[in-house]
């Protein structure tokens, strides 16, 4: 297994160019299935997750080719709706391929997603939401058989703001006969996003960015060219690190208004942060301030997926701070291996109580997931000696070539892959 071997104590300086969003990248590829021809996909990142998606395009029958940061796939292909279980383990996005493939083939057959450990995520709300669009679901152990005749428009309320429900619920109902309303909907940038997409390929989508979607099914979409967002949590990751190295580094193509919560909380820290149109300069020269409180909650509040790196910055803050994790009851599975390095935490259930020291100190350590593992690589390049970081595989999932990104700021970090034996 390859491992990243970090030298840290060395403030990140520079400018970086961020990537495209992965959970905007994701579903967009899978609602590409909702029509026959050839799709530009722009901004897509070099990743595991990626990687597995495309893979799973292929073996329905699709034509997919990933050169740089673009996808060129050709769905008309497609010939059969079997998700293989293999590749459905290596990925819980994979879930997002029921309602393009319930809406194209009039069924869809997959499994149970795999994904990080970071806790139950179940896809009740999903298959709900495809039953009240005429879907009939059996599930066989781990597998899941959905068939639907006909989908017809529906309003539907989702318990919980789930965003892969609120998506795969999008995708199925825009060539659904009729309207379909769905409320308590997710907000994130990525559902936004999804939404321009399937515009663009011709559907008709109100709604994405509040609390209501509003969805007019239509009897054929078209294949398009398309840019995807960049990656707000990518964004996130830097700019911590930049504080938590006490460095200054300028950060190109994001978009500011989907970081508000971050930078919120990183300006009562002490961090200095200039936003200039797609730009955002963050600074920070001396030990960082605690917060008082920080709660993980869906969008627009603070980011479950940024909860690991922020906790690297507290962890060095002046003070005491609480962090409590609200979306997933397993997302504090970093909070040991920062304790490796001299981090002072404690967990109270879904809270954690971290008291700041002067430093941290390098360590070997393992990722448990994948923002767990951004995170320990914060502390790396944060700590004094030498850190490294094991089970990276999970990192790859999220970040494109996470060590030549941070090099290019000037950090000691470097990926060690054993010689296989022979």
């Amino acid at each position: 297994m390859d491992k990243l071997v970090i030298e840290g104590g060395k403030p990140l300086s520079g400018t970086i160019v961020i990537q495209g969003a992965k959970n905007a990248a994701l579903p967009i590829l899978a609602a590409s299935l909702l029509a026959e021809g050839t799709f530009r996909i722009e901004h897509v990142p070099e990743l595991l997750d990626i990687d597995v998606m495309l893979n799973i395009l292929r073996e329905l029958g699709c034509r997919a080719e990933h050169s740089g940061d673009t996808v060129v796939l050709d769905t008309e292909p497609a010939h059969t709706s079997h998700v293989p279980e293999s590749l459905m383990k290596q990925m819980r996005s994979s879930i997002f391929l029921m309602g393009p493939l319930l809406a194209r083939f009039g069924e869809a057959e997959v499994y149970q997603p795999g994904g990080c450990a970071i806790g139950e995520r179940k896809i009740d709300l999903h298959l709900h939401g495809l039953q009240a669009l005429g879907a009939e679901i059996e599930e066989f152990g781990n597998r899941i058989v959905c068939r639907a005749e006909k989908l017809r428009g529906a309003d539907i309320h989702l318990s919980f703001p789930s965003v892969g429900a609120t998506e795969n619920i999008m995708m199925a109902a825009v060539r659904a006969e009729g309207r379909t309303t769905l409320t308590n909907a997710a907000r994130e940038p990525e559902i936004q996003d999804l939404q321009r997409f399937l515009n663009a390929m011709g559907a008709k989508i109100m709604g994405a960015g509040t609390d209501t979607i509003t969805i007019e099914g239509v009897q054929s979409l078209n294949p398009c060219q398309y840019r995807v967002i960049p990656d707000r949590i990518v964004a996130g990751t830097i700019m911590v690190a930049a504080a938590a190295t006490r460095g200054q580094v300028t950060l190109q193509n994001t978009q500011p208004a989907h970081l508000s919560s971050l930078i919120h909380v990183l300006r009562r820290a002490g961090v200095q942060i200039v936003v200039d149109g797609d730009i955002i300069k963050v600074g920070c020269a001396t030990r960082p301030k605690a917060v008082e409180r920080v709660v993980t909650s869906p969008y627009p509040a603070f980011p479950t997926d940024l909860q690991s790196q922020l906790m690297v910055l507290l962890t060095l803050a002046d003070g005491v701070s609480i962090m409590k994790e609200t979306i997933f009851e397993g997302r504090l599975k970093h909070v040991d291996e920062l304790s490796r390095m001299g981090a002072d935490i404690r967990v109270d259930m879904n809270a954690a109580f971290i008291r700041g020291v002067p430093r941290l100190y390098g360590a070997t350590v393992e990722a448990t997931d994948l923002r767990a593992g951004a995170a320990l690589v914060i502390a790396g390049l944060a700590a004094h000696g030498r850190t490294v970081v094991e089970q990276i595989h999970h990192i790859d999932r999220g970040y494109d070539k996470i060590e030549s990104m941070l090099t290019r700021l000037g950090a000691r970090i470097s990926r060690y892959s054993p010689v296989p034996n022979n």
